[in-house]
């Protein structure tokens, strides 16, 4: 099915009942609903809940009577009598959020559909929405990093010519001028939003501009208010070096079993010494993989569940053997198109687009040098600044202020990814409650028991604090 037919389908007229007229501000139009397992390819042929739509958005918000872009829109009806819609968005940026309601329906966050209707929707310039058709970049390993960012503002450059227009309009703000153009297709006068990651900015900014057209906001995982690369580098570095003493720490209480040191201290100088050891002379496994010091450095500051393995793993090394980390696979589907065809460079564009981090290079290797001297394991883990090398657009600003929409925050006390400390500058701009997990997994309420505070929230209006258990360290 191509593109143009598959938005011709969903917006003739089909036997099936739209939601409600849109207000006159949406255009007076009707949305036509199908089942998405009809009209997407790949689409899970059981799942006969989830209803989609696209709704045509402007290019620009400034000009309303020019180009306009689709959005792809889906949808999980209530469960019983319907009081409201909850809007869900997974983060990435980039990421589609089209399955987000069939994946909270079958989630411990379930409850929100007893009395909302879920709805989903991929950002401008990601998934089924309109995109800027812009394949992964090839990248050749053990590139010099100056070399390679060269290479990827080359890449990055010659997408974004690919539709100028488009590319440049990839922020925050009119994802969230979006958002609302979605509302008003619903015919809803207010909206419950649930965002991840960097759906959190997302929801903010939405917020900001929209307060009186939200119920109720729920913010897991909280971005940095800032969105600058350069901030999100650092906090993630910081974060993996307080994962990597607490890694320690866990293989120091198991010495009996792992053998590292009896120590905090005594694990963290081994595992670095075989850092070293393993830069300075790698070996060859039998199946050929090469395990250097980047093996190493690969898994000194995981996620808790995987601590384990990769201690299991780190021994064999130390005792002189082999081993290698996992590769791990993202799949995805998508209607006719692999829905993450673009998602890397619309990543990129809604980063580089939204704030002023740098555009040279001998900015981003200065920072580097100088984050990887405060945290020795982690400093060199991140490389969001690496990708505005070159970016031809300057930066649009987000604004972040109060409203005074109930707003739920929720923080994972020892989260590498939106590392703790964000939550609370982000709730000094704009406000709100903060529950606090105590995990250190992304985005995890809808995977956990307290799942149940944000059903409550949304059905109630009314925030939490305190803490909340995460899943135990194994």
């Amino acid at each position: 099915m191509s593109r143009r037919t598959l938005v011709t389908s969903l917006l003739v007229a089909v036997s099936v009942v739209p939601l409600v007229a849109a207000p006159a501000s949406a255009g007076g139009t009707r949305l036509t609903w199908r089942p998405c397992a009809d009209v997407a390819k790949d689409w899970d042929q059981a799942d006969r809940r989830s209803e989609c739509t696209t709704v045509a958005v402007p290019l620009d918000h400034a000009d309303p009577g020019g180009r306009t872009i689709d959005i792809a829109v889906s949808r999980i009806r209530a469960v019983g009598r319907s009081e409201g819609v909850v809007v869900f968005n997974p983060g990435g940026p980039g990421h589609p959020g089209t399955t987000m309601p069939a994946d909270i329906a079958e989630s411990r966050a379930a409850g929100i559909g007893e009395r909302h209707d879920l709805v989903g929707f991929d950002p401008r310039g990601v998934g089924y929405s309109t995109t800027v058709d812009c394949p992964d970049e090839e990248v050749e390993p053990g590139l010099p990093d100056e070399e390679r960012a060269r290479r990827t503002a080359e890449h990055n450059r010659a997408c974004f010519d690919r539709d100028p227009a488009l590319a440049a309009s990839l922020t925050t703000t009119n994802v969230a001028r979006d958002l609302d153009r979605v509302r008003q297709a619903l015919g809803v006068r207010t909206i419950g939003f649930y965002g991840v990651s960097w759906g959190t900015a997302l929801g903010a900014a939405y917020r900001t501009l929209f307060d009186r057209h939200v119920d109720g906001m729920l913010l897991d995982s909280v971005l940095t208010p800032t969105m600058s690369t350069t901030a999100m580098d650092d906090g993630q570095a910081a974060a993996g070096q307080e994962t990597f003493r607490l890694f320690s720490e866990w293989i120091a209480a198991r010495h009996g079993v792992y053998g590292l040191g009896a120590s905090t201290d005594a694990v963290s100088r081994r595992l670095l010494d075989l850092r070293a050891e393993l830069t300075e002379h790698p070996r060859t496994a039998p199946d050929g993989t090469v395990v250097d010091g980047t093996t190493v450095s690969m898994m000194l500051a995981n996620p808790r569940r995987e601590w384990a393995d990769l201690a299991a793993r780190l021994t064999v090394l130390a005792e002189g053997g082999t081993t290698a980390v996992r590769a791990g696979a993202n799949g995805g589907f998508g209607w006719d198109v692999d829905r993450y065809r673009s998602w890397v460079f619309a990543q990129t564009a809604l980063l580089c687009n939204t704030s002023d981090s740098p555009r040279d290079f001998a900015s981003v290797a200065r920072h580097r040098a100088e984050r990887v001297a405060r945290y020795p394991v982690a400093g060199g883990y991140p490389a969001y600044e690496r990708r505005c090398v070159g970016w031809p657009r300057d930066a649009e600003a987000v604004r972040f202020g109060r409203g005074a929409s109930p707003l739920q925050l929720v923080g994972h006390r020892y989260e590498p990814v939106t590392p703790y400390p964000w939550t609370h500058e982000v709730r000094a701009l704009v406000g709100g409650d903060v529950l606090t997990v105590e995990d250190d997994a992304h985005g995890s309420l809808s995977s956990l028991p307290c799942a149940e505070s944000a059903v409550t929230f949304f059905d109630t209006g009314r925030t939490g604090t305190g803490t909340c258990a995460g899943a135990p360290v194994p």
